[in-house]
């Protein structure tokens, strides 16, 4: 069968090259996809955010299955148009990606379903924001109602921190995804990455990573899009995976079905695993990203055929199979990167990298001119690497970070350090 990947991202390179290993696949095209995904499929020149045009192209080429990779088509509508003219799509359709697009949305929620998670208020106007940050004080954590690539949360440390976080939010600093503004509770404990495929009524677990949100070493510096993850995440489990299907998975699921919305495709739920268990920290409506680099290295089952059974609504009773084997992913990004990136440097020597046992590199954000390869985004790349223990994994990847020449990058030096750490201390 044809399928169309939805996507420019080192997520879709990695869903495309999971896609690729599928029997069932004929013809993989990405739009508009990047340099690494061309090596595995056909890049199309489309604008998925004209839905008319998308629905053309999967006429004419046939298409039997869309994938959504980024949050943005999904609370844009597509999936919801391209099912109106008969077209399947795995992916939320719009009113349910509400619990990625809407911060307050999801809150509630979980307010009304007894779903664990931060106390909370929402805001639409900034002084009685700062009245409410003045009685709570800090640490507390003040987010973006709506998307903003990752970046529009605050974890802050000082009251003069959350104000002027509030401050920036109503401001215009995300525009209208920082219309409304969403004030936690500050959650103690450890981050995890939860995913499941969804078909609408059944939820089937699928992986665990942990993310690395922060840009500097030590989780320092400003949040980003995300500077590495290792997968799994031992943290979860399998007391703790339990739990987090039945108390948030779950009601979540019956949640979306009672307000018609009956949710499709991958749930991720960013967690934070504290002293009294697992409590949700936000809902993120498709694959991670980098999470999903190392997840779906780690795959050995079907993932177009685990799509497909989703998007009709006929989910597999059986989770699917996963190598033992722990993948570790380290992002490369451009140089002032979470501001402003210093985009087109070149790049080089990625084959001499990529020869590493056990890596794969997935283009994030680079573009080809002239025979070479430039950075054009601020995630460009994401070397992944694969072996026995995420310290292995860890030294495997940072071998082949450093066999690339990109002087006008940069990366974290301590993606996977809690793992690391962690099991230096079992033994």
């Amino acid at each position: 069968m044809n399928v169309l990947l939805i996507g420019s991202g080192g997520r879709e390179h990695a869903i495309a090259n999971a896609l690729t290993k599928s029997p069932l696949l004929t013809r993989l095209y990405i739009a508009p996809g990047n340099p690494g995904t061309a090596r595995v499929g056909d890049n199309v020149d489309l604008d998925v955010a004209n839905h008319p045009a998308v629905i053309d192209f999967c006429r004419e080429a046939g298409i039997a299955l869309v994938v959504v990779g980024p949050e943005q088509p999904l609370i844009g509508g597509l999936v919801d148009e391209l099912e109106k003219h008969g077209i399947l799509a795995f992916g939320p359709t719009q009113a349910a990606a509400q619990l990625e697009g809407s911060k307050g949305f999801t809150k509630d929620l979980c307010r009304d379903y007894r779903i664990p998670t931060a106390s909370y208020a929402r805001f639409a106007a900034l002084e009685p924001a700062l009245t409410y940050l003045r009685e709570h004080g800090a640490p507390i954590v003040v987010k973006a109602d709506g998307l903003a690539a990752g970046k529009g949360v605050v974890v802050a440390r000082t009251l003069t921190e959350a104000e002027r976080a509030a401050q920036a939010m109503f401001g215009g600093a995300f525009g209208l995804s920082g219309a409304e503004v969403v004030i936690e509770e500050c959650l103690e404990g450890e981050e995890a990455s939860f995913f499941a495929i969804c078909d609408g009524v059944r939820a089937l677990p699928f992986a665990t990573a942990q993310d690395h949100k922060r840009v500097g070493e030590g989780d320092t510096g400003p949040n980003t899009g995300g500077m590495g993850a290792y997968s799994p995440a031992s943290v979860v489990t399998p007391e703790i995976e339990a739990r987090v299907m039945a108390e948030i998975i779950e009601p979540t699921m019956r949640a979306m079905r009672d307000k018609g919305a009956p949710f499709r495709g991958v749930l991720y739920a960013g967690l934070m695993l504290t002293q009294v268990g697992p409590k949700l920290i936000e809902y993120n409506c498709r694959f991670g990203d980098p999470e999903a680099q190392a997840i779906l290295p780690r795959l050995e089952g079907d993932l177009l055929e685990l799509m497909l059974d989703a998007a009709r609504g006929e989910s597999a009773r059986q989770r699917p199979r996963f190598s033992p084997l722990a993948a570790l992913t380290v992002v490369l990004a451009a140089k002032n990167y979470p501001g402003t990136p210093m985009t087109g440097s070149e790049i080089r020597n990625l084959e001499c990298a990529e020869a590493v046992e056990g890596v794969t590199i997935t283009h994030a954000g680079t573009r080809e001119e002239g025979g070479r390869l430039l950075a054009a985004g601020g995630r460009v790349l994401n070397v992944t690497a694969m072996a026995e223990s995420v310290a292995e994994a860890q030294a495997r990847a940072y071998a082949a970070v450093d066999l690339i020449d990109w002087p006008g990058g940069f990366c974290r030096r301590d993606i996977g350090w809690r793992e690391v750490a962690r099991k230096k201390v079992e033994r």
